[in-house]
């Protein structure tokens, strides 16, 4: 049952960390040139909450399964699975497609001389920094129930 927990915890941090690092690949202030290692490091981080997050779901409710945590309805239970379909909400629905719109941008050959982001870029790159943020905070969230487990 160790190896269960033990997977379940490294995965979660596997499947969830790299929404921490979105916070600074992609600041407010950054130039076209920053941009495009953030985004390109940034996709490359996506593989983690893809099978991190993935691992961490199941082996979570392989563990509700296997041992006694009483019902499913605990704030601690119901309210992680929320907290993390959220997270998955937010960074899939919201943060990736404008990211995808700011990055055409970013490696558009065109815009390779460009110093500054245009009004519609920054506003791309300020919505998926909120969604970051957002989704970070939803991740803090999610680890303190799950260590916690508030009744």
């Amino acid at each position: 049952m160790k190896i269960l927990v033990l997977i379940h915890v490294l995965s979660a941090i596997i499947g969830v960390g790299p929404t921490y690092f979105g916070l600074m690949l992609l600041r407010q202030n950054s130039t076209p040139r920053d941009l495009q290692t953030g985004l390109k490091v940034g996709k490359m981080l996506e593989w983690f909450p893809k099978i991190g997050g993935t691992l961490a779901v199941l082996s979570g409710f392989a563990l509700i399964l296997l041992n006694n945590y009483g019902p499913f309805t605990q704030i601690w239970l119901l309210g992680s699975l929320i907290l993390y379909i959220l997270i998955q909400a937010i960074v899939i629905g919201f943060v990736s497609p404008r990211a995808e719109k700011l990055a055409a941008w970013v490696f558009n050959p065109k815009n390779e001389s460009a110093t500054n982001l245009p009004a519609e870029q920054q506003g791309l790159l300020r919505s998926v920094s909120t969604g970051h943020w957002l989704a970070a905070a939803l991740g803090t969230v999610l680890f303190t129930f799950m260590i916690l487990k508030p009744h």
